[in-house]
Formats: structure tokens, C-alpha cells, sequence
């Protein structure tokens, strides 16, 4: 079975900047990378809409990052909340 390979996000980026700097096709800077053309045409897909500056990538890492907090954060509160009535129900 083969192992998905993970970029990071200053890969991806500097990958879309030499699309857009080079002036060579998506499918020839792919190659010189050695990742799939589909990879760097969705990353340039992404970046649309993004000032060159900024990193798209890492915002929407650290947005996944967040929502998988907020919900472990979600689950520890509903716990707490089931510990207390439990307790308060054991004093009384």
C-alpha cells in the first residue's frame, strides 16, 4: 500500500510561486518536484483569491487545527457537565 506523502505549507506555496513566476505549465514544474500534476493544480485552485503574500495553506491548517480543538474542548465540557450532575446528585 502506498503512503500518502504530506507537504508543508511553505512547499506548496513556493510550488505555486514558481507556477506563477517561471511562466512554465503546472505539469512541468510538477515534474521537476516530483508530485503529481492533479497535487499542484489543486494548490493553485486553493491560492486563488489569496494576496501572493500570504500563506493560504497555513491559515487553513491552523483553521482545521482550531475546529479539532474546539471540539475536544466541547467533548471535555459535556464530561465535566455529566461529572458534576453525578456528584451533585451522590450529596444529596
Amino acid at each position: 500500500m502506498k503512503t500518502r506523502r504530506k507537504f508543508s505549507p511553505e512547499f506548496k506555496q513556493e510550488a505555486i510561486e514558481l507556477v506563477r513566476q517561471t511562466g512554465k505549465s503546472a505539469n512541468q514544474i510538477a515534474k521537476e518536484l516530483g508530485i503529481s500534476q492533479t497535487s499542484l493544480s489543486r494548490w493553485l485552485r486553493e491560492s486563488i483569491g489569496h494576496p501572493e503574500g500570504q500563506n493560504s495553506f497555513s491559515i487553513q491548517e491552523e483553521n482545521q487545527r482550531l475546529r479539532q480543538e474546539v471540539e475536544r474542548l466541547k467533548m471535555e465540557r459535556d464530561i465535566l457537565k455529566k461529572a458534576t450532575a453525578f456528584f451533585a446528585k451522590e450529596s444529596s
